[in-house]
């Protein structure tokens, strides 16, 4: 489909401070050397002297299954799969490729969600329907009504910029030009096909305020990360750019810090055992919907959908991993050790926007309701 395409980005066109690097959040001090085999001691001594010795060096095989083992405990934090570091990732423009609507709809997009929403989401024994109504997720305990709210709220994201970026005319189509101009703007009827009670049996409006609560959600992730967001030098190589960016950044969270209560997730996975193995299963299933974000037919719907479950992904890590010391404001702690939490530079790109994108939502709703009058 002429829509769906992405426009990647050129090598020459990737900003200096991006070529083939993962950051992660701040720099660690790597004092550990190693060399390619054991050390030999050249000197002769005494025999209590050599039977004393240790050889303090670490082999490179020794240090590539320490690797080995840190990924390993990297991983038991990680809420869903980051971009593959192979050569088969691309950099992309999201400024060119924006998120709208491009006539990928039908059975191919129904099925994703529905497997996300029966076999990724918890839910009440015995039920068969597709989407859980709000008057059932009231037995179901706070930690699976969560989960199954955040991604109601980002299906009912995505469902508000389809609307709101919609293909409203595919004028200009030629021989010589046979992509043509398409025209996107907001279409009244389809957010009503779509959150109105007629067509969702009343449960639109309970939807809609799932989009808050998520925004909520990630608003408080942000608030927790400050301190880290704060420290991160977001280097592209253009001094220019960086330095507005850097500004914006601390005034951004500045404003988030002036409204500290926004979702309390120190209220979840309490009780012991039974509590941790609750959070685990919360983990591999919210997992599992950014792998199955892969089978999205459309390249452009994936993109933004793989963006928006990597930055829920990552708020989730903020609020929940075992690795997220905290100080006496509930904040991230800045100490750097090996059980502080850390961020790849593609976690806070996905966390930035994908909090962009459910602002947007909230904005579109209210250029709806007027619409809609």
């Amino acid at each position: 489909m002429r829509y769906c395409q992405v426009e990647s980005c050129q090598l020459d066109d990737v900003p200096i401070g991006l070529k083939g690097s993962h950051h992660s959040l701040v720099d660690e001090d790597m004092s550990i050397k190693y060399m390619e085999g054991p050390q030999q001691q050249e000197c002769e001594g005494a025999m209590q002297d050599e039977l004393g010795y240790i050889n303090t060096t670490i082999s490179a095989a020794a240090m590539e299954d320490f690797a080995l083992w840190q990924a390993h405990d990297d991983i038991q934090d990680m809420y869903c799969t980051l971009p593959d570091d192979d050569g088969e990732a691309e950099y992309v423009d999201l400024s060119l490729n924006p998120e709208r609507y491009t006539g990928y709809k039908g059975p191919s997009a129904n099925r994703v969600w529905n497997t996300i929403y029966m076999e990724n989401c918890f839910r009440p024994k015995n039920l068969f329907e597709v989407y859980i109504i709000s008057a059932k997720l009231t037995g179901m305990c706070l930690e699976k009504r969560a989960f199954y709210r955040a991604i109601s709220g980002l299906h009912t994201s995505i469902n508000i910029h389809l609307s709101a970026q919609y293909l409203l005319s595919d004028k200009g189509s030629t021989f010589l030009n046979p992509c043509g101009t398409g025209f996107w703007g907001p279409n009244a009827e389809e957010f009503e096909h779509k959150f109105g009670p007629k067509s969702t049996k009343g449960e639109g409006t309970q939807w809609l305020r799932n989009l808050y609560f998520l925004y909520l959600v990630e608003l408080r992730a942000l608030q927790k990360a400050a301190p880290l967001l704060e420290q991160v030098k977001y280097y592209t190589g253009n001094n220019k750019e960086d330095e507005t960016t850097r500004h914006a950044v601390h005034n951004f969270l500045g404003i988030i810090k002036k409204f500290p209560q926004q979702f309390n997730e120190q209220t979840m996975f309490l009780g012991g055992q039974q509590a941790q193995k609750l959070k685990e299963e919360f983990r591999l299933h919210f997992r599992n919907v950014s792998t199955i974000m892969d089978c999205v037919g459309c390249e452009k719907c994936r993109l933004w959908g793989k963006l928006q479950v990597q930055g829920l992904g990552t708020a989730l890590k903020i609020l929940f991993s075992n690795k997220a010391w905290t100080n006496g404001y509930n904040e991230l702690s800045t100490t750097v050790n090996k059980h502080t939490l850390q961020l790849e530079r593609s976690e806070i790109v996905a966390l930035f926007n994908a909090f962009g994108r459910l602002s947007t939502s909230i904005y579109e709703i209210e250029r709806f309701r007027k619409l809609l009058k």
